[in-house]
């Protein structure tokens, strides 16, 4: 796994199954947004290729036995309350779709198929995506679905598959990137034809923490993004009042 990972910054070992899908302050806006997404804008958030089916299946399973352990979820036969107070029905029929709206995370899954080199996004809940769209990505392997990214040349996109093939299924792994963007907007698809310009100013950091977890049955890969946005003005106070913390300390 070091040979893997090597040259991949950040990519990191998880504290433990624990932290997989983390819950945050801003979980009641996000689930509201996401609950408005699934019901109106359904076909672009959510999409699954046949035979992603046991996968999905086992994904389902998954999450709701991560979130049996979480405080602030109640359980009855038929749904879960959030911790926002909104109930979800648990529908089996609907894997994804009641997933979409439990976790603040996106989740992808990929697999391998039989004698591909590469794994395919196979399934996937992107309500909040970061200037790309869930259509032009389905069902397309890893160098394809990284194609605009600039520094995911061929030896990157060989370390990565590397990286997917090694995981192990009690080793997941994380990393953060970090994007600055003008429009604070969660929901920002962008189609291959008309993608983002990179910034170097505006008035927002977007980060991801991105977690990479295997699904012992399937051995598919889970590939989860929790989405934070913060106003950089914010930062910049929270940053001089610890330096202004620090100096009087001193």
């Amino acid at each position: 796994m070091a040979e893997a990972t090597r040259r991949l910054p950040g990519v990191q070992p998880l504290g433990g199954y624990h932290e997989w899908l983390a819950r945050d302050e801003a979980y009641a806006g996000q689930m509201a947004l996401r609950d408005r997404l699934v019901a109106e804008r359904r076909g672009d958030v959510i999409a699954a290729m046949p035979g992603s089916e046991a996968a999905v299946t086992e994904l389902y399973d998954e999450v709701l036995y991560f979130l049996g352990g979480r405080d602030g979820f109640g359980w009855s036969e038929t749904g879960c309350m959030r911790p926002d107070g909104v109930e979800v029905r648990l529908d089996e029929t609907d894997p994804l779709g009641t997933l979409a709206r439990l976790v603040q995370q996106d989740l992808c899954v990929l697999e391998k198929p039989e004698g591909a080199s590469e794994h395919v996004l196979t399934a996937a809940i992107l309500c909040f995506p970061a200037s790309w769209t869930l259509a032009e990505k389905i069902g397309r392997p890893l160098s394809v679905i990284h194609d605009p990214v600039a520094p995911y040349t061929d030896r990157m996109a060989a370390r990565v598959q590397r990286l997917f093939d090694h995981l192990r299924g009690d080793t997941p792994l994380w990393r953060q990137n970090a994007l600055i963007y003008a429009d604070p907007a969660l929901y920002q698809p962008r189609t291959l034809a008309s993608p983002r310009e990179e910034r170097t100013e505006g008035g927002f950091l977007r980060s991801e923490r991105q977690t990479l977890l295997r699904l012992l049955e399937t051995k598919a890969i889970v590939f989860s993004i929790h989405t934070y946005v913060v106003p950089l003005a914010a930062l910049a106070r929270e940053q001089r009042a610890g330096l202004a913390s620090v100096e009087r300390a001193g």
